[in-house]
């Protein structure tokens, strides 16, 4: 019973609800469906939805995970807790241009005790909390469908009745395994969404619960709404979308808890018809709950506009082509289609992407454009839908479809580039939470079909046919969300006009060695996107490694014309320019790339090695100090100082800079060979034969460890031990300048003693 049987003031609203309960048809009636105890569905659902994505347990970092997760500086904890409130979920200020304005501190929280529990970046920890989180999800949705499919009833001892459980569990197990979750669970940024979606479920059951008996003899609990507000909130602070759920249980409210229909509110709103109060808008409550959900709404977007600022996310056309159209029907035709796309992707979950932008999805300019069928197709179906919500005279039909809708269409609004552009053009990701209105509308349509079918049992065959194909495709796509590789693999079949996919390929073969054909990738990216800077940038950096110079400074040049404020390409085309010794025009390169970018120790080091090559020593020793000073932790540039001082005479500041670099470096074995040349020829020599000893220890492989400890020896009289350690040096690399003649002399030194001693 929602409301309480001894309240005076209200004496009609529960026996109301009862009789319109009663009038109602049971859903599950027509349904030919398992029938479980309550206890027994929610973990039949746990270990099917846990069996869809297991396989991703031991996956790697992939794609987007990079950047939100290993590079990202919230995650340490040298960072201070508070910088996440002004932080966006990839750890750039929210007050900064480049910043997507994606505003997730709850999420990246959870990330960084995942990162403090394990040590460090293991994934399998990351993982685990993925599939842990829709494992979770899937249960709780028994509950949502239940109250969304049965209506929401209590007993006489408050506890909620089930009065859809077949239907609850078919929907349940359809969310479950639905393969577009795949990117939510197998990819970790997808945690994002997974906590939005619990404690947006979490808010809604929390709403429903406001309705609970209580001893008090209120109709309603003020405090179970507030509490679902607060929920709302925390889901926000997990994704965007979070804050939709406000919105969904106002409307859960309207239609369940006060039954109005709202065609017939609409028709007395329009004639103003003085019968207005009998609809149930103004029953004692509603008014007041939706205030309460307004204000607590308002409240939080205006908290999180402060935090935010007013300047609004920087994205690129390549991000989301139609949002940059001039043509307002352009922008339309195109953003209903990427509508029909994502209701595609729900009802035939099989070509899937990690990436949907770079003319995956050519504009449609034209309504002589073949596509245009979709969008009809679409909006036949959403109109056929309305109105079967809006006009049916069956209650209960309404309800489920308006309910449907809801959900289907108000947590997709935040992605719709309705109110403000995205920087995607479809993204299974954002359609998580819409699939619940899915479900709904499919486990409604079987029940309809089941009435109408003679033979229940091969309707109810070909909904597990379809569970299981959903439960192999899971699994097929999980396990192409274990490694990049895989992953980027499988985007070409699906989107081979995308030239993101084919840099994104050719970028891992180029991080594993595979130049040649990386090259071909990039050059097919380039190809397709001829304004691509940041493939024309990586090719570029493979050829100039390959020597080919004139063509990198080709492409470098072109990057920097399309976009002249890409760093990265303005310092590769610096060094592609000192390789060819146009050094003016490189040490310009360098400089430009630094009024670009202020914090760029990379480009400091480079342009040090520029002002070596023109023996512009302080100026060297300047530019490689920056490096160290904005990155302590750079290694090659404390290093090129230690050999250019050493190699100057000033052994002095030379040992000084090494140990320096070493205090902060301590396991760097290369300052402890360069550090430990300078000691010895200072003739500081236990010290320098220490370093070089835990130098080679380090690593054991290096000819020139040994053969410096060699000559270190020689000096030092140990000849025996140099004789060792020159033979070593030798096996290593036959070829070590300077090691076989040094070698040579110490032999005949060694004949000589023999002979004296003799």
């Amino acid at each position: 019973q929602i409301f309480n049987q001894h309240n005076a003031e209200a004496p009609n609203l529960e026996p109301a609800f009862q009789r319109m309960a009663q009038m109602e048809p049971n859903l599950d009636h027509d349904v030919s469906w398992f029938l479980l105890p309550s206890y027994w569905a929610k973990m039949v659902v746990a270990l099917i939805s846990f069996l869809c994505f297991a396989n991703s347990y031991d996956g790697d970092f992939v794609f987007d995970d990079s950047e939100a997760i290993i590079n990202n500086k919230d995650l340490r904890a040298e960072t201070p807790l508070g910088d996440l409130w002004y932080h966006d979920f990839w750890g750039s200020k929210l007050s900064s241009n480049t910043s997507h304005k994606s505003y997730r501190p709850l999420t990246v929280l959870t990330f960084r005790i995942n990162y403090l529990f394990a040590g460090g970046f293991y994934p399998v920890g990351f993982h685990v909390i993925n599939i842990i989180l829709h494992c979770t999800i899937s249960v709780l949705m028994v509950d949502v469908f239940s109250i969304l499919l049965g209506g929401l009833q209590f007993s006489n001892k408050g506890r909620r009745l089930n009065l859809a459980p077949k239907s609850s569990l078919l929907a349940a197990l359809l969310f479950a395994v639905h393969p577009v979750h795949t990117e939510c669970v197998a990819g970790i940024v997808g945690r994002a969404d997974l906590l939005c979606a619990l404690f947006f479920l979490l808010s809604f059951l929390g709403y429903c619960k406001a309705f609970k008996e209580n001893k008090e003899g209120h109709t309603f609990s003020v405090f179970w709404v507030l509490v679902s507000v607060v929920l709302g909130a925390i889901a926000m602070l997990c994704k965007e979308q979070g804050i939709t759920i406000l919105g969904l249980n106002a409307v859960f409210d309207a239609l369940v808890i006060n039954k109005i229909n709202l065609l017939e509110l609409i028709r007395k709103l329009l004639y103003k018809d003085k019968s207005l109060e009998n609809t149930g808008l103004l029953r004692k409550g509603l008014l007041f709950r939706v205030a309460l959900l307004m204000c607590g709404g308002a409240g939080i977007l205006y908290i999180r506009w402060r935090i935010m600022g007013t300047g609004p996310p920087a994205f690129t056309e390549v991000d989301n082509p139609a949002s940059f159209a001039d043509s307002l029907f352009v922008r339309a035709i195109n953003y209903n289609y990427y509508y029909s796309l994502n209701a595609w992707l729900l009802l035939c979950p099989w070509w899937l992407c990690f990436d949907w932008s770079m003319g995956c999805i050519p504009l449609i300019k034209s309504v002589s454009d073949w596509r245009i069928i979709a969008l009809a197709a679409l909006w036949f179906c959403l109109i056929g839908l309305i109105c079967q919500a809006l006009c049916s005279e069956d209650s209960h039909k309404r309800r489920i479809l308006t309910l449907g809708l809801g959900f289907l269409i108000i947590p997709f609004l935040p992605a719709s580039n309705l109110f403000f552009r995205v920087g995607f053009v479809v993204a299974e990701r954002v359609i998580y939470l819409p699939s619940i209105g899915y479900c709904i509308l499919f486990t409604y349509g079987f029940s309809l079909l089941s009435k109408q079918a003679k033979k229940k049992k091969i309707l109810a065959v070909a909904v597990l046919g379809i569970l299981l194909i959903n439960v192999l495709r899971c699994a097929l796509r999980s396990s192409q969300w274990r490694s990049e590789e895989q992953l980027f693999r499988s985007a070409l079949s699906v989107c081979p006009l995308n030239a993101k996919v084919h840099y994104n390929v050719g970028k891992n073969l180029a991080d594993k060695g595979n130049q040649s054909a990386a090259i071909k990738y990039y050059r097919e990216a380039v190809r397709l996107n001829p304004k691509y800077v940041h493939a024309m940038n990586n090719l570029g950096n493979i050829l100039k490694e390959r020597n080919e110079l004139h063509e990198a400074e080709e492409l470098l040049s072109l990057a920097v014309q399309i976009q002249p404020d890409f760093a990265a390409a303005w310092m590769n085309l610096g060094i592609v320019q000192n390789s060819l010794r146009r050094f003016e025009e490189a040490e310009q390169s360098y400089w430009t790339a630094i009024k670009h970018r202020k914090k760029y120790p990379d480009c400091y080091y480079n342009l040090g090695r520029l002002y070596a090559d023109l023996n512009r020593h302080i100026d060297a020793l300047n530019a490689w100090r920056n490096a160290t000073v904005l990155k302590p932790e750079h290694s090659l540039a404390w290093n090129n100082m230690i050999i250019l001082l050493d190699n100057t005479g000033n052994l002095a500041q030379a040992e000084a800079v090494g140990r320096e670099a070493l205090e902060l470096i301590p396991n760097d074995h290369s300052l402890m060979f360069s550090l430990a040349n300078v000691l010895g020829k200072s003739q500081k020599y236990k010290e320098s034969e220490a370093l070089f000893l835990k130098a080679i220890k380090a690593n054991p492989n290096a000819a020139s460890y040994h053969g410096n400890l060699a000559v270190l020896y020689h000096r030092w009289g140990n000849l025996d031990l140099a004789k060792k350690h020159y033979e070593v040096s030798l096996k290593l690399d036959p070829m070590a300048p300077g090691t076989k003649e040094n070698y040579n002399l110490l032999r005949r030194k060694l004949e000589q003693l023999q002979k004296k001693g003799g």
